[in-house]
């Protein structure tokens, strides 16, 4: 089975807590604080791994929770950071966050990285608060949460060649006699409903990876057939090559169907008609094909190479083989829209960003009011409220932040119900 795109959960790893100790050493005069600081969360990194080809692994794993760092010890001493989970993809992984539908990597090397889901920093130890006003605080941090996300990853395959067309013009047949690949061939339409990847090899001992890709028809740019599904496949090639029976064993005008697929490409993604094309006149073995490659050749003139083959009796295969050697030669490794025109200048791009607001407040049918914003949900999770001084430094930071004067503008009185995330506290003015 062929998986193409999944959608999964990741978390990076919570940071270890902060710890309140003092030195109770027989030697050391007046001791202090001595609580170390937590470890750093563990971060969600993705990493290319060349043998994978599906991403069949993530059907059956969907959520990665990274490891929490470990907790600040007594003696000052810090909490080990956790290391890092890696997590393998195949190459042509694209990852997008599923609720702002943002790219967050674009994954084609082998070994290349991507942060996913960043872990949380350390809490901070008593150690860290001492001032001469407070040399010995009882108060410290826990860890900062990781970050966490649902994310989409979709898989463009990586070849060099892609097969197009119609669907039932040979393309499958085409691959399984040029390479080892062994695609399903039937005579119906769309046989091929997953991408097959073959190894060509050329007499003069130059290679390649093939791709069939299931038939493409009218309408595929908005997802008509299978054509949405699979048409992403066709950014990745180097060379497109188009297979077109020429008998028109289906009643089809083979310059038709030249134009529609063509069509559809360039509806789909501008970019690919720029992208190398070779044209197969497949079938010429059947009645009718020679007449009709004669007229397609007067209406293309000199548009792209034309090649006629028979894939069923191999003929024309040497030549053609070599001339997509040829081709996959002189293209660049990356498709058009990754080669920067001037890879020598450095260029810094500034985007304005709506600041987000810290905090918001909504009002519950029974009255209360609710808390929320990621900047407040964060310090209320890294406030150990066991302690009666890190108590007090929580309601001054929220007073820092104008929460209290918010409340009061939405007529917030002494006794009322505040709540954030599933506690409640009572509103003292």
């Amino acid at each position: 089975m062929f998986v193409d795109q999944v959608k999964i959960y990741v978390k990076g790893g919570d940071g270890g807590n902060g710890m309140v100790a003092f030195r109770r050493e027989k030697y050391v005069p007046k001791g202090g604080p001595a609580g170390g600081d937590g470890g750093r969360g563990a971060d969600v990194v993705f990493e290319v791994e060349e043998g994978l080809r599906t991403l069949m692994d993530f059907r059956y794993q969907r959520h990665f929770k990274a490891p929490r760092g470990e907790h600040g010890m007594s003696k000052n001493q810090h909490g080990k950071n956790a290391a890092d989970m890696i997590v393998k993809v195949p190459p042509g992984t694209v990852v997008r966050d599923a609720d702002t539908d943002e790219i967050i990597a674009d994954l084609t090397e082998h070994g290349q990285r991507a942060v996913i889901a960043k872990g949380g920093r350390g809490g901070r130890g008593n150690s860290r608060f001492a001032t001469p006003a407070n040399p010995a605080p009882e108060l410290s941090e826990k860890g900062e949460p990781g970050k966490e996300r649902n994310v989409i990853m979709e898989l463009k395959l990586l070849a060099d060649v892609g097969l197009v067309g119609f669907p039932s013009v040979g393309k499958s047949t085409l691959l399984s006699v040029v390479s080892s690949a062994k695609p399903k061939i039937a005579e119906y339409h769309f046989t091929t409903i997953v991408p097959n990847l073959g190894m060509v090899e050329t007499e003069d001992s130059r290679s390649f990876v093939m791709a069939d890709l299931p038939g493409l028809i009218e309408g595929a740019h908005q997802g008509v057939g299978l054509g949405h599904q699979f048409l992403r496949h066709i950014e990745r090639t180097r060379v497109i090559v188009h297979v077109i029976d020429m008998a028109a064993t289906e009643g089809r005008d083979p310059y038709e169907d030249y134009l529609t697929i063509n069509e559809e490409l360039k509806e789909y993604n501008l970019r690919l008609t720029e992208r190398p094309q070779i044209i197969v006149a497949n079938k010429m073995d059947m009645p009718g094909a020679e007449e009709n490659l004669e007229v397609f050749k007067a209406k293309v003139e000199e548009e792209h190479p034309i090649f006629p083959i028979s894939a069923l009796t191999r003929e024309g295969l040497r030549d053609l083989l070599f001339a997509i050697a040829d081709k996959v030669e002189d293209t660049p490794e990356f498709p058009l829209e990754h080669v920067e025109e001037n890879e020598d200048v450095n260029r810094v791009i500034y985007k304005h960003e709506k600041q987000e607001e810290e905090f918001s407040i909504t009002r519950d049918p029974d009255g209360a009011y609710v808390l929320n914003g990621y900047s407040l949900e964060r310090l209320f999770k890294m406030t150990d409220f066991s302690r009666e001084e890190s108590v007090r430094r929580f309601a001054r930071q929220l007073r820092g932040m104008g929460v209290d004067e918010a409340l009061r503008e939405r007529g917030a009185k002494d006794g009322d119900i505040v709540r954030l995330l599933e506690f409640e506290f009572e509103f003292i003015d």
